[in-house]
């Protein structure tokens, strides 16, 4: 398998001396692996810390910055950070107003994260946590106790993080943050396995014809495989899988979600079928996002995320952001 790359070893710390150089905005500690916004910690502000295995980018490094996260910590590929990482993060953005920890619903992350909770705590500083649980998939996958984290990690902390930019109170981002993740849920399919560099070769097996439903972002089985199924049939199954357990009474956010290594033209197709299965549901959308934000890394495949939005979470959703993943209104 070809890859670009110098060592396995080497992949993480290789990919922050490159963000570092191409954004300077950040503080990008490539030892300590911590990345912080550069203005940090910024007075009278909560502070949002995230995390988790590297891989999925832009989340969760490319999200640091203005309206969204003041710090990430990558782990190593698939794998979590650890909590040194988190606790030196914490520290370096908390203002004295209170951290929230967004946390995906992965095993190792939410034990990772709870002990750098402790820690935080100890060293006076303030923390509260979200637990990320929107994949409405499979339950009690190999990753996880209860339902994966995936989409709407990025409704989150792009909603959360505007209101902690507003000003609001620590307990009143924790509350958003909640509201935004119980109001949200996902659905990915994988038309390929990915391929990590320290194995060389694909994940899994997936023989050619074959598509898996339902997988998860570190190529974690799905429920249901099934031989390869138009953009229209896959809109159909993922869109309805979803409404059938969020059953929006509001208009919804909308995330259209390359897995890695699906190109724009395919998720603009895959996007117009989603709108026609929402359209002929009933269900209207206000905002709709298409991009490879949630990935894993060159898996080929798609997840949609809706989010139902009421007045105010459309406006947060609205509010100006300034990342390297995500930006506008600045």
């Amino acid at each position: 398998m070809r890859m670009l790359i110098n060592v396995p070893e080497t992949v993480v710390p290789d990919a922050l001396r490159g963000m570092a150089a191409a954004h300077p905005e950040l503080t990008v500690d490539v030892e300590n692996r911590v990345i912080v916004r550069r203005d940090a910690p910024v007075a009278g502000k909560v502070a949002l810390v995230s995390g988790g295995g590297s891989g999925h980018e832009p989340l969760h490094g490319g999200f640091v910055g203005h309206g969204m996260l003041d710090a990430a910590c990558p782990g190593e590929i698939f794998t979590s950070p650890v909590p040194d990482q988190m606790v030196r993060a914490a520290a370096a953005v908390d203002s004295g107003k209170g951290v929230l920890f967004v946390v995906k619903n992965y095993t190792g992350d939410v034990l990772n994260f709870d002990m750098a909770a402790e820690l935080a705590e100890d060293e006076g500083i303030q923390v509260a946590k979200v637990l990320v649980n929107d994949d409405v998939a499979v339950m009690d996958s190999l990753y996880t106790a209860g339902r994966r984290g995936t989409g709407a990690t990025l409704f989150v902390e792009k909603i959360a993080g505007a209101a902690a930019e507003e000003g609001a109170p620590l307990e009143r981002v924790e509350a958003i943050a909640r509201q935004v993740n119980e109001s949200a849920r996902s659905f990915g399919v994988a038309l390929s396995a990915c391929t990590t560099p320290a194995k060389g070769s694909p994940t899994f097996d997936l023989p050619a014809g074959e598509l898996e439903l339902g997988i998860g972002i570190h190529g974690e089985p799905g429920r249901e495989r099934r031989a390869m199924m138009t953009s229209h049939e896959i809109a159909d199954v993922a869109v309805d899988t979803v409404l059938a357990d969020l059953r929006p009474d509001s208009p919804v956010l909308l995330l259209v979600n390359g897995m890695g290594a699906t190109p724009l033209v395919e998720l603009y197709g895959f996007n117009a079928e989603v709108h026609r299965v929402l359209a002929e549901r009933g269900v209207p959308v206000v905002r709709t996002l298409i991009g490879n934000y949630v990935t894993s890394l060159d898996m080929a495949g798609a997840s949609v995320t809706l989010c139902q939005a009421d007045e105010e979470l459309l406006r947060l959703w609205d509010a100006p952001v300034r990342t390297a993943g995500l930006r506008w209104g600045c």
